[in-house]
C-alpha cells in the first residue's frame, strides 16, 4: 500500500510495524517517526485504524485472559514475518545501521 507521496518511512515499513504501535512496543523515536508518517498518509491512518478496532475487538472476546510470553512473542515475529513477506520488504539490523529494501511497488487508488 502507497498514497504515492514520498515519506520519510515508506508505506510498507510502517504497516510492517502497525503492532507494534498498537502494542506501544516501540521506542519514543520509533513510536514518533511512525506516528509522523500515518499524520502525512491517509490511506496508512485508515489501516492503523482499522488494526485498531481488531485489537479492541480481539481484546473483548478474549474476556481479558493472557497468552503465556513466549507464545505472544512467537505470534509477534510470525505476523510481522508474514506482513514484510507479503510486502517483498527485507529488514537488515546491523552495527552500522538499517536496510531497509522495498522490492516490489504497488499503488492502491483510494475514493471517498
Amino acid at each position: 500500500m502507497s498514497c504515492g507521496k514520498p515519506h520519510e518511512t515508506d508505506c510498507s515499513e510502517v504497516l510492517a510495524e502497525v503492532w507494534l504501535l498498537l502494542d506501544h512496543e516501540c521506542d519514543e523515536a520509533r513510536d514518533a517517526q511512525l506516528r509522523r508518517h500515518l499524520d502525512e498518509c491517509g490511506p496508512c491512518l485508515a489501516r492503523y485504524g482499522l488494526e485498531e478496532k481488531v485489537k479492541t475487538l480481539l481484546g473483548r472476546s478474549c474476556g481479558g485472559e493472557h497468552a503465556p510470553e513466549g507464545l505472544h512473542q512467537r505470534l509477534r515475529e510470525q505476523i510481522r514475518a508474514a506482513v514484510l513477506e507479503q510486502a517483498e520488504v527485507t529488514i537488515e539490523r546491523s552495527p552500522a545501521g538499517t536496510v531497509v529494501e522495498v522490492n516490489q511497488t504497488r499503488v492502491e487508488s483510494w475514493r471517498s
